[in-house]
């Protein structure tokens, strides 16, 4: 299995690390200390060595940071964490504030901290983040002060030693387009900029401009490394020398310089003078200071290869295409199974978590999953982001819903689906909000848009139905997916939140409304789609691109209320469903095709019903003796 299900930080990690850390801010002479998740990469998902916020506090979520002063400290999250942060954190530590508002930066305003030092690591900042440290830090009488060595790393003692996954070549018949090609024409628009060369820190950008994957990073083919583009095309490339594999070299050939990274400083000291392209949002604040000390003109651009990246070629969207397919039918299967099973009160979200990897790894092409799968049942299931573990994990059970979210790494593809599953008789509450969440899923997959569209356009349509009786949920509703990368890749995204970054023809986004009550269920319903080319509507003035859905696997009948839904949407329903079967069926064996034949029946005609016992017919009698209809008495 590549997935585990211990219990991973905690509050206990808290008690025990907060002394050790706070020492050590004393002998650096610190009061405070910043810790954001991110880490030297700038990476959502972290290397164990890197989990610096969870080592700190128990949290072990995608997205935080915390602040810690000799007597308080703070642990700053969003809504998709809230109630996983109450579960992990000790709240005798950790005051849990919202990542949003206040955030970090406006809860640390608040703080009478007049005349304390607060510490950070720039190996591990952004510079635009620490400009709003150092200016909040200021607003409250405080300065920012940092060291050569971050407290936190001295008082981890025990740290993991860093991945040494090896660096392999991505082969051309996957990537669709040759390294050398991808390195030339951002090198033009580099040119064009006036900039010199463009470092590039960003992990998914190395391994998708260089067609090489890794596996530094849990779930996530990626090698953790740094890189120089230049002008002219050709590149340096630093990697730990312990990754290179024999057909590395070969592979990136003569115009790239493949180097330890011990030699980056002394290769960055040799661009006093140069024009240096450099990505605020990726690149720490290590290199913006060094740069500007070795002479070097810097010039904040955003990375080059976010959006190459992000606008798939024809060859990666055909893979998209056939990887879904694949995960299709390992999902239908585990549908069936959990269908069968889930029902009878001795499964729980880690062995419903093992069988549906089990059906991915019967495929014989899984390489990884694309994340911890999110298996919750009942109540588990409204903590947005939970993974289950042998603490919390909790039986399938009678009346109550069930959703997992998760996916797989294939060469051709990464996927990310969701599904919601009624175990037992669903409660009419369940299927209002199932069939509302539905809903906005349907218009979101449907919606025709213009040029120029951003994914926050979109985010109402997700939500309608659901804010039509009061309701909504809190994180975004699309987000990008890589191609044999990260299951989460910008920069495009769809989300209440604005975005200037237009959505583009070959863009992978979810889409993936949800509701979550408190204590009782969760529901959410997740398809991955890609932008299609601009198409003539008839009678319209303007080409207008949709949405392909890539995800095949069936929605659950069961919790759709029938009356709530417009004869587009079950259109939409039954097309897709019969999509399903047709592509999915093929590759199922006979007992799951005919549960599937069920399942993508066509959705319309009922919500699928338990089975309930025929009692016998009741005779009926008039009151004057005779037979039911007695003529006599029209009864």
């Amino acid at each position: 299995m590549r997935q585990t299900f211990d219990v991973i930080g905690g509050a206990q990690m808290g008690r025990d690390h907060l002394p050790r850390l706070r020492a050590e801010m004393k002998l650096l002479g610190m009061d405070g200390f910043f810790i954001p998740h991110d880490d030297e990469f700038q990476n959502e998902y972290l290397p164990a060595a890197n989990e610096r916020l969870s080592w700190a506090t128990g949290f072990s979520g995608s997205a935080g940071a915390a602040i810690v002063f000799q007597n308080f400290a703070a642990l700053f999250v969003d809504g998709r964490y809230t109630l996983q942060a109450a579960m992990q954190v000790d709240s005798d530590l950790f005051e849990i504030v919202d990542l949003m508002d206040p955030g970090p930066f406006g809860w640390l305003k608040t703080r009478k901290i007049s005349g304390m030092r607060i510490g950070y690591d720039p190996q591990v900042i952004a510079p635009d983040t620490l400009e709003r440290l150092r200016a909040a830090a200021a607003s409250a009488g405080a300065e920012i002060v940092h060291s050569n060595t971050s407290p936190l790393d001295a008082a981890w003692t025990d740290r993991p030693e860093p991945p040494m996954a090896p660096i392999v070549p991505h082969d051309i018949a996957w990537t669709g387009q040759s390294s050398f090609k991808k390195r030339e024409a951002i090198g033009k628009q580099l040119a064009e900029q006036g900039v010199d060369a463009q470092i590039i820190t960003s992990p998914a950008s190395i391994a998708w401009l260089f067609n090489i994957r890794g596996g530094d990073v849990a779930c996530s083919p990626l090698p953790l490394g740094r890189a120089i583009l230049f002008a002219d095309g050709t590149a340096d490339l630093f990697v730990n020398r312990n990754k290179v594999t024999d057909k590395l070299a070969s592979h990136l050939g003569n115009e790239v310089a493949l180097r330890p990274e011990s030699e980056l400083d002394r290769r960055l000291a040799k661009l006093q003078g140069k024009t240096i392209g450099l990505d605020a949002s990726q690149a720490s604040a290590w290199f913006f200071a060094t740069m500007e000390k070795v002479g070097a003109e810097v010039k904040r651009v955003s990375d080059p290869i976010a959006l190459p990246r992000a606008r798939k070629n024809p060859v990666e969207v055909q893979g998209a295409r056939n990887a879904h397919k694949r995960d299709g039918g390992a999902l239908s299967r585990f549908l069936h199974w959990i269908d069968v099973e889930g029902p009878t009160g001795n499964i729980t979200e880690i062995d419903a978590a093992m069988r549906l990897e089990s059906f991915r790894e019967e495929t014989t092409e899984l390489r990884d999953i694309s994340f911890e799968s999110i298996s919750g049942a009942g109540p588990n299931g409204a903590v947005i982001h939970y993974r289950p573990n042998v603490d919390t994990n909790r039986k399938l059970e009678k009346g109550s819903l069930y959703l997992i979210d998760s996916g797989g790494q294939y060469l051709d593809g990464t996927t990310d689906v969701t599904r919601t599953i009624a175990i037992g008789d669903p409660t009419p509450e369940m299927i209002d909000r199932f069939t509302r969440v539905l809903k906005g899923h349907i218009a979101l997959a449907r919606v025709r848009f213009p040029k120029g569209t951003t994914g926050s356009a979109l985010d109402v349509l997700a939500r309608l139905a659901l804010w039509e009786a009061g309701l909504d949920y809190d994180h975004g509703t699309g987000h990008g997916v890589g191609s044999f990368l990260g299951v989460h890749e910008g920069p495009h995204r769809i989300s209440k939140a604005p975005n200037n970054v237009p959505l583009e023809p070959g863009m992978i986004v979810s889409n993936e409304p949800g509701y979550y009550k408190p204590g009782e269920y969760g529901i959410r319903i997740e398809n991955l789609q890609v932008v299609t080319e601009p198409k003539a509507i008839p009678g319209g003035e303007r080409l207008m691109m949709g949405f392909e859905t890539l995800t095949l696997a069936p929605i659950d009948r069961r919790l759709i209320e029938p009356g709530m839904l417009t004869e587009q949407e079950w259109v939409w329903i039954d097309r897709y469903h019969a999509r399903v079967l047709q592509e999915v069926g093929p590759l199922l064996p006979k007992d799951d095709l005919t549960w599937l034949e069920e399942a993508c029946a066509r959705a319309r005609l009922t919500r699928i019903q338990p089975r309930r016992k025929r009692r016998p017919a009741r005779t009926f009698r008039c009151h004057c003796g005779g037979p039911s209809g007695c003529r006599r008495h029209r009864c």
